[in-house]
């Protein structure tokens, strides 16, 4: 038994003692094996950098990945929830406001957009005075009597401030209704000046419904809820109603201008029939004060010809949640009164 284990814990044959025959088979073997186990072992290495090698890759581009994404968001944040809010200026300068499109309760021309850049271009203490600039074909009656309550405010806040309005294209209605509270009024002779008056539209479907067999079916609570409904015939008496209505914000219309132009205005009978009239006749009849644009103004009537611009602009979070919170919440109200909107055009 001893010899049996001493012969196998033993030297492989290539050991001194292996006969000639066994030594030269067995020697390229080991050699082969010695060979191929460095052989592995580089293998392995490699194989084993090439794998950290590509973990440290798969982390790096996680890494870049992420931060990319975080820049591209965080990008499109600031520029969708830009509000035009400039920094303080310094030194004396020229404000200018921007009113473009109707006037409504939504947009640059309402009133939660026009209000606080008139405190804030009123407040700056180094505004000389303040240019609104307005192109408008009018709008909704509302807005435009609380931007001209809000002028006129300011203005007796602020007496060597003044605001002068400059008239691009068009300055009608609700635009004008506006502009009656400045200093002065400033046009181009081509600009369209006017169109003081009210109006309510919409269709009346009744004939053609009967013509085509379609019943209306409509239920109310309430004498007069169904004011002026278009699937319904038209009833005189909420037409009457509808007319003592527009009359009465007519006449508002008429004392703002009144008041707002005092001895300037030439009243003639046309003057509130809601014509409107160019730039230059609009000079005439004392609906505007002369010709100018916005840089002439700051120029030669307020003496200071650096324009900062306070037009207030809303981001797209903003937008969004007014679009689906204010939007939804006043759906069915809106749906109700568009058919019979009351404007100023």
């Amino acid at each position: 038994m001893s010899d049996i284990n001493e012969t196998e814990n033993t030297t492989p044959p290539s050991a001194a003692g292996a006969t000639p025959e066994v030594a030269a088979t067995v020697a390229p073997a080991v050699e082969k094996e010695k060979k191929g186990g460095w052989e592995r072992d580089v293998l392995e290495q490699l194989a084993l950098f090439a794998v950290k090698e590509q973990r440290a890759r798969r982390r790096w581009s996680i890494f870049f990945r992420i931060a990319g994404l975080a820049v591209l968001v965080f990008g499109i944040w600031t520029a969708f929830n830009y509000s035009q809010s400039d920094a303080e200026p310094v030194g004396k300068h020229t404000a200018l406001i921007e009113i473009n499109g109707e006037i409504a309760s939504e947009g640059h021309g309402s009133a939660s957009a026009v209000i606080p850049s008139l405190d804030k271009a009123f407040e700056s203490t180094d505004s000389v005075g303040v240019i609104l600039k307005i192109n408008s074909p009018g709008g909704s009656p509302v807005q435009a009597g609380m931007i001209n309550d809000e002028i006129v405010r300011l203005r007796k806040l602020y007496p060597d401030k003044p605001l002068y309005v400059v008239v691009d294209e068009m300055c009608a209605s609700g635009g004008y209704y506006i502009a009656a509270a400045a200093d002065k009024i400033f046009v181009n002779k081509a600009s369209i000046v006017g169109s003081i008056g009210v109006l309510m539209d919409g269709f009346g479907f009744s004939g053609l419904m009967e013509k085509v067999g379609v019943e209306r079916r409509l239920l109310t609570a309430g004498e007069n809820k169904g004011f002026l409904d278009p699937y319904s015939p038209s009833n005189p008496k909420q037409r009457e109603m509808a007319q003592q209505m527009l009359n009465e914000i007519h006449q508002q219309f008429i004392d703002v201008v009144r008041k707002g132009r005092g001895q300037r205005l030439k009243e003639t009978p046309e003057i509130f029939s809601g014509l409107f009239w160019s730039g230059a006749k609009a000079i005439d009849l004392g609906l505007a004060d002369g010709f100018g644009t916005v840089d002439s103004v700051a120029r030669d009537v307020l003496k200071e010809e650096d324009l900062v611009d306070y037009t207030q602009t809303e981001g797209l979070p903003e937008r969004v949640l007014k679009k689906f919170g204010v939007s939804i919440g006043t759906g069915i109200v809106k749906t109700m009164l568009d058919s019979n909107p009351i404007k100023l055009h």
